[in-house]
């Protein structure tokens, strides 16, 4: 083959291989751009979901639940626990108050089943957090523990359960170094002898 011929093939090969790759490079581009768009959306769904979930929690009972802004959470009001000191029986607790939080479980469980209803992947923490006044007692902990446990034990005995509803409850127990504790907080303050229920919303599976 003639040099001049042979130039010629190989500029035609390296022409059309110049264009494979170029169309190749558009194809990629073309892709990644779909994707981004596709994830942007998909984000911007998400984005859209989490907002629902959180301002959903605004139609909980406001009988029985106020939202605190500096704890960004709804939490139990008009409802004063008080324990004895160095105890966590529910019978401490007088028939009135017993009633009402019978009342506001039974509002947590309404709640819960009307935003499963219209918001399937709604999912939110129940916190039922026990406390204790600043006493220095050694079992502190146990003993605020304890009383969280004796109202989800209450509550059960009521027939009030959250196995099929949106929600993971975390029954625990704070002491005395919870920062959400009425004020002063100050030892010998027996309203510190509670427990504290919190609903906070968090984002389910996408």
């Amino acid at each position: 083959m003639k040099k001049k011929d042979s130039n010629k093939v190989f500029w035609v090969s390296y022409s059309d291989l110049m264009t494979s790759l170029f169309f190749i490079m558009l194809v990629l581009f073309v892709v990644t751009v779909s994707l981004m768009h596709v994830k942007g959306k998909a984000t911007a769904d998400e984005l859209a979901k989490i907002k629902k979930i959180q301002k959903s929690i605004e139609n909980i009972d406001s009988t029985y639940f106020s939202f605190d802004s500096d704890f960004q959470r709804h939490t139990l009001k008009n409802i004063s626990v008080n324990f004895e000191t160095g105890s966590s029986k529910i019978t401490d607790i007088d028939s009135e108050t017993l009633h009402k939080l019978e009342q506001a479980g039974r509002s947590i469980v309404r709640f819960m089943q009307n935003a499963k209803d219209k918001i399937p992947d709604a999912q939110y923490l129940l916190i039922l957090e026990g406390q204790s006044s600043k006493d220095n007692y050694v079992r502190n902990y146990e003993l605020s523990y304890e009383r969280s446990l004796a109202l989800i034990k209450y509550w059960t005995s009521c027939g009030i359960v959250f196995d099929s509803l949106p929600c993971e409850v975390i029954i625990s127990g704070s002491g005395q170094a919870s920062s959400f504790r009425v004020q002063p907080d100050i030892k010998g303050n027996k309203a510190n002898q509670r427990f504290v229920i919190h609903i906070i919303p968090k984002p389910g599976n996408f």
